[in-house]
């Protein structure tokens, strides 16, 4: 028998039974469906969180004094290291050889008003005049501050979209007084519309000169100092050896102690969401095995069951002429197509949850072909798996009694 005439014979009898094809697939739909919605949403997921989340060039890194906390003794360790204050930034800002630029950024949440309006728990950033080119903020309207604004003490501020969609909706906010706390400032620029991510508004934002941040808010907060390696990506680790000898100089730390500081680099915080997102993946792709499983031992009774209400019909093929490998690649050919008919259907229903969540909530999802080629893949090999005893089964029957069975 040729492939065609197989495949016919393969569907004719899988049409027979509908209902019972249909309900066999129902474990290879269910497994299919996660794995593809599950991975749609974490290559969406990476995606984003490279392009939007990671906002760190290569080249910078940032000295804080948590870093990235890991495990609960990681973060009761930090809380015993001294903060970083201003001195440590003036300190690191003039010492250093290897750092193209320092800056430096304090942060606290306050209510902005103006004309009437309040939009409360904004994030406040007091920074140096380099951070906005450190982080290449985008700018919408106006200007960053500069070093002059700075030193001469003026009370302005760069503000987020929401904060100007919430206080001058129609209005240009540039040249406008607003009210951050108990203090007044004058918007002198507009960063463009970053969007949300994972949720979180990153356009709830306000940026002020660190000295009048320390006026309204004092010193008690501790401050994060960005470091930007001169030559490059490639001179990120001799860069940061050189902060790391400076501030455990200036902590008098002991030689054999661990750093009294952390460190953040885009490289660790995509090592970091690589871990995280490897973890959730292979806790879904345990679900999709289980269900792909009992979706694989579904296929092979039902085959099996096949084999024994065809076994006359079996009989007589052989009978005419049928070669066992014949009747072997039937069953192998209905399994298949069983179970990759399931991952067809799971495949679309994977997507379709990917585009609604992509779609109606806004959270990342990227379908690609690799995912969809791998969904049908996985079934398919998975209903070949299962098919091959009961295939085998059917090709080793004996002619003589396959004829005589009454079932």
């Amino acid at each position: 028998m040729d492939l065609g005439e197989l495949t016919r014979s393969a569907f004719s009898s899988l049409h027979t039974h509908k209902v019972r094809s249909l309900l066999t697939l129902l474990g290879i739909i269910i497994g299919v469906t996660t794995l593809v919605g599950v991975a749609s949403v974490i290559s969406g997921l990476n995606a984003y969180v490279q392009e939007r989340v990671i906002q760190l060039s290569p080249d910078v890194f940032v000295v804080t004094k948590f870093g990235i906390i890991r495990s609960r003794e990681e973060f009761l360790d930090a809380l015993k290291r001294p903060d970083i204050d201003y001195h440590d930034l003036d300190i690191l800002t003039g010492e250093l050889t290897k750092a193209e630029a320092v800056a430096g950024d304090v942060g606290t949440q306050a209510a902005v008003r103006s004309m009437g309006r309040r939009l409360a728990n904004v994030q406040v950033h007091g920074t140096t005049a380099n951070y906005g080119t450190i982080l290449n903020l985008d700018i919408e309207a106006g200007r960053y501050f500069t070093e002059a604004d700075a030193e001469a003490g003026q009370a302005v501020a760069v503000i987020g979209w929401d904060v100007k969609d919430e206080l001058f909706p129609t209005l240009d906010p540039v040249g406008r007084e607003i009210m951050v706390g108990d203090s007044s400032f004058r918007v002198i620029g507009l960063i463009a519309q970053q969007g949300r991510t994972l949720g979180q508004s990153q356009d709830n934002q306000v940026w002020v000169p660190m000295d009048a941040f320390r006026k309204t808010w004092g010193r008690r907060e501790s401050v994060s100092i960005l470091v930007k390696a001169r030559g490059g990506v490639a001179a990120v680790d001799s860069t940061l050896e050189e902060v790391r000898a400076v501030m455990r100089a200036l902590r008098h730390t002991p030689f054999r102690s661990p750093d009294p500081f952390g460190v953040v680099t885009a490289e660790m915080l995509q090592q970091l969401w690589k871990q995280i997102s490897t973890a959730a993946f292979m806790f879904t792709l345990l679900i999709s095995g289980v269900s792909l499983g009992v979706g694989g031992v579904v296929i092979a009774n039902i085959m099996l069951v096949s084999v024994v209400e065809r076994t006359r019909e079996i009989g007589v093929r052989l009978a005419v002429g049928a070669r066992k490998r014949d009747i072997r690649r039937q069953f192998l050919l209905e399994a298949a197509i069983l179970s990759s008919g399931g991952g067809l259907v799971g495949v679309g229903l994977g997507s379709l949850i990917a585009l609604v969540l992509q779609g109606r909530l806004g959270f990342p999802a990227r379908v690609t072909p690799l995912i969809l080629a791998g969904g049908i893949a996985l079934s398919t090999v998975v209903g070949i798996v299962a098919g091959y005893f009961p295939a085998r089964s059917a090709s080793n029957l004996t002619v003589v009694d396959a004829l005589r069975d009454e079932t």
